[in-house]
């Protein structure tokens, strides 16, 4: 089990008009009664009939902080959208904390994941190769440890530090140049996943896509950023339905896979390098799937969810 005493790391919650959602989420941060809390919140569209009240709904949810805590609430009166609402509250946030642990509304972490994100946000503090700790695990691991590095910075309950935020390329200024190269193609040695990450970071660039989480993944790879990513999955995404803004389909590889928990002390990976093996089924199953991948995810995951039911677990 993870240590039970309060977090020091502060933890941002962003929310915005879902208020049954939101109390899950804040039941879990209370759990693990962070010293430093921000709130954030988007403002309600005009044209969205009971927006305003459901945005209110959402608020009031977080307004009562039962445990020691400095709280600093950043609402927005209009509505910016999710990447500038996003974009401005961690630019507000990392001018304050050098480091800090992020859940939307719909991320429900388990709650060793709180104490996973501040064991590496320490353990990894001065090592620019690492550029964010997140709660996600969607692909197995090839190595024997408690976590293992990705070039994917899976972003459904995540962490960062203010030194890698700074990194953040919301214009994408080099990507003009970097098209032309041999860039995409040197991180994943697939023509296929490079012709994928090309046209999405063509439709980011064009304005055809506004996407902080691509614009964050190609800071990260901009600057051969590595993610760790725990032995098993830490966050439930709780929000794939139709009111959600990117997380529609619930069909999807990462709707609601179960948050489990961590063993405590962390055995760390042997290298600062990346999951080869992990990545390249990443890539397939959520960014490339065909239909032979899809069959294959969706019968292991029938089959642990029946091992689940009979008390087994699936190997």
């Amino acid at each position: 089990m993870p240590p039970s005493t309060p977090l020091d790391v502060p933890v941002v919650l962003v929310l915005f008009r879902r208020p049954a959602l939101t109390a899950r989420v804040f039941a879990a941060i209370a759990r693990a009664r962070p010293r430093r809390l921000f709130l954030v919140a988007d403002g309600p569209r005009p044209d969205r009939p009971g927006e305003a009240a459901a945005c209110a709904a959402a608020r009031a949810v977080v307004e009562h902080v039962d445990w020691p805590c400095e709280v600093t609430r950043e609402y927005a009166a209009q509505n910016l959208g999710l990447p500038a609402r996003f974009e401005t509250a961690l630019d507000a946030v990392f001018a304050s904390v050098d480091r800090a642990i992020i859940l939307e509304d719909d991320c429900l972490p388990g709650d060793s994941f709180f104490h996973f994100c501040a064991a590496l946000l320490e353990h990894y503090a001065s090592e620019p190769r690492v550029m964010a700790i997140s709660g996600d695990r969607f692909t197995p691991m090839s190595i024997d440890a408690s976590y293992a590095f990705s070039r994917f910075p899976h972003c459904s309950g995540w962490a960062t530090w203010r030194r890698a935020w700074r990194l953040y390329d919301k214009a994408m200024a080099d990507w003009p140049r970097l098209r032309e190269t041999r860039w995409l193609l040197d991180i994943f040695r697939d023509r296929r996943a490079a012709r994928h990450w090309r046209g999405v970071f063509d439709a980011v660039y064009a304005g055809q896509v506004n996407s902080w989480a691509y614009r964050w993944t190609y800071s990260c790879w901009r600057h051969q950023g590595l993610t760790a990513l725990p032995a098993v999955n830490l966050v439930e995404n709780i929000g794939f339905g139709p009111d959600s803004t990117h997380t529609s389909n619930p069909d999807s590889p990462t709707a609601n896979l179960p948050a489990g928990e961590l063993a405590f002390p962390l055995r760390h990976p042997p290298a600062l390098a990346p999951d080869e093996r992990s990545d390249a089924r990443t890539q397939r199953l959520l960014f490339d799937p065909n239909l032979r991948a899809k069959l294959a995810w969706r019968l292991r995951r029938l089959r642990r969810l029946a091992s689940e039911r009979l008390g087994r677990k699936t190997v």
